[in-house]
């Protein structure tokens, strides 16, 4: 019987997986559209704060002025990356020529012939079509605007009828107290999560550009915005955010002092806000395994690239909290928390 129920199990999982990878141009935008109908409520909370906004502005113009700033931070910001990007990879091709000075700074430092496979790795790493890639899914993050848009609407209008759903889905008190704490947890650690996460990566993002626009690196504000974005990527995020501006400097400038400059500078900022100010302002309220964080990781970026790194935490943190709440699930959310501690 037990064998049956692993099959059983086994099946639906791979079900879900299929499902997750085929319905990928549908599920990814209500997800964006759920994260962003979360940011706009709780912009509306914390506008409800003021007595006088609370009391006199009625919720659909708070919500209207909420999603309003919203968008139009969304757009701005994939108009500006856009430009960036397109200027980057139209200006890579000049940087080729720096490859020959890099291989003759290493032939006379070491005394030793590295010049064609310093050469051969740096082709390698074809900077324009990354350009290019990213490019494209701004721009396909664009095109979804109006279905994303669309499913932000009916989820402000299903919110309101949301609560009167659960109370007739569960008419028993206690089951309904049950649900609602577990949505709750979930809010609350969600929004510790994507506030405190953003506050820190905005940090260090910010600390990065200043030390990218003092070297002269082309489009500081790009990179300062990978490093925001890559830093969500729990454990290699931040590497990856570092090494890229650094391996694009060394092209550009043809030199190691940009280079060296742009690692230890930005990794020294960003491991240092990393180990000292995170941990003071998130605590441990994300209660994941930093063992699980990398295989959730490994799992939902095969699904779905670099989006499924970014939504991995939240992801995982949502099923530590549900299955925390269920006695045949518990154990699962014990292996999956950080001290065991659910």
């Amino acid at each position: 019987m037990k064998i049956q129920n692993v099959a059983y199990s086994l099946v639906v999982i791979a079900l879900i997986m299929t499902l997750l990878i085929l319905g990928q141009s549908i599920i990814l935008p209500f997800i964006i559209s759920v994260l962003i109908w979360f940011i706009i409520k709780k912009i509306r909370n914390f506008l409800d704060r003021n007595k006088f906004v609370r009391e006199k502005i009625p919720s659909w113009v708070k919500t209207g002025l909420a999603s309003l700033v919203i968008f139009a931070g969304m757009v701005a910001i994939g108009r500006i990356l856009s430009s960036n990007i397109e200027s980057l990879a139209s200006s890579y091709p000049s940087y080729s020529s720096n490859i020959e000075s890099i291989s003759a700074q290493i032939n006379e430092f070491f005394k030793i012939n590295l010049h064609e496979e310093l050469s051969n790795f740096l082709r390698t790493i074809d900077f324009s079509a990354y350009f290019k890639s990213l490019f494209n899914s701004i721009s396909e993050l664009l095109g979804s605007t109006v279905m994303i848009v669309f499913y932000v609407t009916f989820l402000f209008v299903e919110e309101s009828l949301f609560q009167n759903k659960i109370k007739l889905i569960f008419t028993e008190s206690v089951k309904y107290d049950n649900v609602s704490s577990i949505l709750q947890k979930i809010d609350k650690s969600m929004s510790s999560y994507i506030s405190l996460k953003s506050l820190v990566n905005l940090l260090s993002a910010t600390l990065s550009y200043f030390i990218m626009l003092a070297v002269g690196i082309d489009s500081p504000l790009f990179w300062a915005f990978l490093i925001f974005v890559f830093n969500f990527i729990p454990a290699i995020g931040p590497i990856i955010g570092t090494i890229f501006p650094a391996l694009f400097a060394l092209i550009q400038f043809g030199e190691f002092a940009p280079f060296a400059i742009i690692l230890f500078g930005v990794g020294i900022t960003v491991v240092t806000v990393g180990s000292l100010v995170e941990p003071k302002l998130m605590g441990n309220t994300l209660n994941i395994s930093p063992l699980v964080a990398i295989l959730s990781l490994a799992v939902w970026g095969s699904i779905w690239g670099i989006i499924g790194m970014l939504l991995s935490v939240p992801i995982t943190v949502a099923m530590i909290i549900v299955f925390s709440q269920f006695p045949k699930t518990r154990a699962i959310a014990i292996l999956l928390s950080e001290k065991g501690r659910v």
